[in-house]
């Protein structure tokens, strides 16, 4: 069965022809998996699972080893599939020189310099030109369908119901490592593929860390708890942050989490087509400028989501693209403070013709 792979393959290869480049060697595991339907992971940069050579009119390769024909087979239908024995550049070399390539773009935000000079030798040994590209196919990954748009929601969707069944269990004495852990075990059971990133989750002062590791701190009464977690659904990602405490909350707390409520909404307001990431980002930040925190928050407002949790467009103060309708952002604002703690919050929001749609439904942790 052929999914959407077809349209963007077209989509692609028209690209090809109007720039002029005979193909384009696809490398970026998220990349491949867009194109052709084929889900399997490299193992790290230096061990991948395959190529994909997309020319710019023509049936398509999909280059890999043994240890993934069947898989490739099965999973991409649109792509003659060859399994190298003698090492993927050898098996390009000769697709190559089969499709009468002249010129052969790559991506050179996923490719070691040592592979490049592989690559290099074996152009110049057939007179082939190579062209660095960037963000070609990411470019298309940017703008969502209505099939991707239901599939992130439905990502969303779980990666909520996750988090209300941990949310509820959770005590003091509990250690941050055994929250997370739970987060994760819990995806699992619930039909997730697995986490769309490593789990966060910080108590009290270790919240001061945006990417805080999970330790064996045990939670405290009063404290407060910050949980960021996301999950991968059918191939598309989800990511949430929620902070609370563990009890009653004080009147620090009430502020400064309103403070961040207030940042996030002002970022949602603003995002509409036409606008800039850079603009999203000064609308929150300016509320917790007003605040007196615009220094306690260090990172950018939010960025894509789709098959990777992290992909265009960004929202930071150097966010010069222009948002789309059928893009998808993060709205994360946060304030961190090394001697009491930090607290984040973040939805996913959908552009629309109209300005946004808040994906996320559950408003546990929002209101205080």
């Amino acid at each position: 069965m052929v999914g959407p792979e077809r349209n963007r393959l077209d989509r692609l290869q028209q690209t090809l022809r109007r720039r002029k480049i005979d193909g384009l060697l696809v490398s970026q595991p998220h990349n491949r998996r867009y194109l052709s339907g084929y889900t399997a992971p490299d193992h790290g940069i230096q061990e991948t699972a395959g190529f994909l050579l997309v020319p710019a009119s023509g049936r398509p390769t999909l280059l890999t080893d043994s240890r993934f024909t069947l898989q490739a087979e099965a999973e991409a239908p649109l792509f003659d599939i060859i399994t190298t024995t003698r090492g993927l550049l050898k098996s390009l070399e000769k697709q190559c020189r089969t499709l009468d390539l002249k010129t052969l773009a790559f991506e050179s935000d996923y490719f070691l310099h040592a592979a490049y000079l592989r690559l290099e030798k074996m152009a110049k040994s057939r007179g082939l030109v190579l062209k660095a590209e960037s963000g070609m196919v990411e470019k298309m990954r940017a703008i969502k369908d209505e099939r991707e748009l239901e599939l992130l929601r439905r990502s969303t969707a779980l990666n909520e119901k996750v988090f209300q069944s941990v949310y509820q269990t959770i005590e003091p004495g509990m250690s941050e490592r055994e929250i997370a852990l739970a987060l994760e075990l819990t995806m699992r059971e619930m039909g997730a593929e697995g986490p769309s990133f490593d789990t966060i989750v910080a108590f009290g002062t270790n919240a001061a860390r945006p990417h805080a590791v999970p330790t064996d701190r045990v939670l405290q009464p009063g404290e407060l708890v910050l949980m960021d977690m996301g999950l991968i659904h059918n191939g598309y990602c989800s990511d949430m942050t929620r902070t609370f405490v563990a009890g009653k909350p004080d009147q620090t707390f009430i502020d400064r989490h309103r403070a961040v409520r207030g940042a996030m909404l002002a970022g949602i307001n603003a995002i509409r087509p036409g606008i800039t990431g850079a603009e999203v980002d000064r609308a929150a930040r300016q509320v917790l400028t007003e605040a007196g925190y615009g220094t306690a928050f260090g990172h950018g407002l939010g960025h894509g989501v789709g098959i990777a949790v992290h992909e265009d467009p960004r929202l930071s103060p150097r966010g010069t693209k222009q948002l789309q309708a059928g893009m998808v952002v993060t709205v994360e604002p946060g304030l961190y403070l090394a001697d009491w703690g930090g607290i984040r919050l973040e939805n996913m929001v959908i552009v629309t013709e109209e300005g946004a749609e808040v994906i996320n439904r559950d408003t546990t942790c929002l209101d205080l």
